[in-house]
């Protein structure tokens, strides 16, 4: 899952959102001497979604219809295609608002500058310039973040042109999408039930 998919997982709990934006961007064992004890808890949140969305039999029939050479990327694909189907039927799956919940995630993320790696200081700065993470929903958006991503990658790959793929799948992915998000949903309460006191 992507950006906003996380930060939604994460409830309204501050912390564990701040941790949940974190999780791509700190690798090995979050340092308890930097981080607060509830971030790091985010960043584990993250981390467990994000291995139960890569095992899930909905994700792994989505990523089978891809086609190569995108099926090589289908990670990446699915990520930002999921964040593009929750962002536009965001008050079905939060009964929020996609701007707010957007606009108070990159607040969130301005206030806790100190704590942000520089590579998430300038994805925030990517945010604010694009309006994501709300800028999901718009599917011009989503193949320019998609180029962008493909542009970072150190080898040549189609991320460029990925978008007309996936919107050829779109009613699939969709289904796909429809049936494992409220799993993952329930997942994720459980997971912050259990772990977060």
């Amino acid at each position: 899952m992507n950006h906003l998919a996380h930060a939604l997982l994460a409830g309204d709990d501050d912390e564990l959102q701040l941790g949940g934006m974190l999780g791509d961007f700190v690798h090995g064992q979050p340092d308890p001497a930097v981080f607060p004890s509830r971030v790091i808890t985010g960043i584990r949140l993250h981390r467990a979604i994000d291995v139960y969305t890569d095992a899930h039999p909905e994700v792994l029939a989505a990523k089978a219809r891809l086609p190569s050479p995108y099926r090589r990327y289908a990670g990446i694909l699915l990520d930002m295609w999921f964040d593009h189907c929750l962002a536009r039927d965001f008050p079905r799956w939060s009964g929020g608002s996609l701007e707010r919940r957007s606009s108070e995630l990159r607040d969130l993320l301005r206030q806790h500058d100190a704590l942000l790696p520089p590579a998430l200081r300038r994805f925030r700065d990517y945010m604010e310039a694009h309006d994501l993470p709300a800028g999901y929903a718009d599917r011009a958006m989503l193949g320019r973040a998609l180029a962008g991503i493909g542009q970072r990658l150190s080898r040549a790959n189609p991320l460029d042109s990925a978008l007309p793929v996936l919107v050829q799948r779109e009613v699939a992915l969709r289904q796909h999408f429809d049936a494992f998000f409220p799993q993952l949903q329930e997942f994720a309460r459980d997971w912050v039930e259990v772990q977060v006191v």
